[in-house]
């Protein structure tokens, strides 16, 4: 998606289907490809990675570094839905533990602002912050 018009003409959940298809990938250049330079992307606070985060770069080092810092990611399910309040979207996949080889499953919702062909603002929630703020920190330590 290097062509600039070619992103603008797609609508609101392709774009978002697009993210989540290089994010599928591991293509980490593709996902930043998709967000706005100023992207805001706002966390559960209970995470390592929780919070407000603004800019691609911030936003790749921050919350991408964090996550794939700790624990190999696997997408196993994507899904787009656009309406008046903007685009939703669902993954769902499994978290792995570098340090134990603990699973853990991911379930989240995420709320996208998507302004002339990128994500401009990313709303997250997850299914249990607490859980799995807890599998950080083990797998951080290293234990189970």
């Amino acid at each position: 998606m290097s062509n600039p018009t070619e992103t603008a003409t797609q609508s609101p959940a392709d774009v978002v289907r697009a993210l989540y298809a290089a994010l599928i990938r591991g293509d980490v250049p593709g996902v930043l490809a998709r967000l706005a330079p100023e992207v805001m992307v706002d966390e559960p606070r209970q995470l390592p990675y929780g919070g407000v985060h603004q800019g691609r770069e911030v936003f790749a080092q921050t919350v991408l570094g964090a996550m794939t810092g700790y624990a190999a990611v696997t997408i196993t399910a994507a899904e787009v839905y656009e309406g008046a309040a903007g685009v939703v979207g669902t993954l769902t996949g499994t978290l792995t533990a570098h340090t134990t080889g603990e699973e853990f499953p991911l379930t989240m919702v995420e709320l996208h602002q998507v302004e002339d062909g990128a994500v401009r603002k990313i709303d997250v929630y997850t299914k249990d912050p607490q859980e799995l703020a807890a599998f950080y920190a083990r797998a951080e330590a290293g234990i189970r």
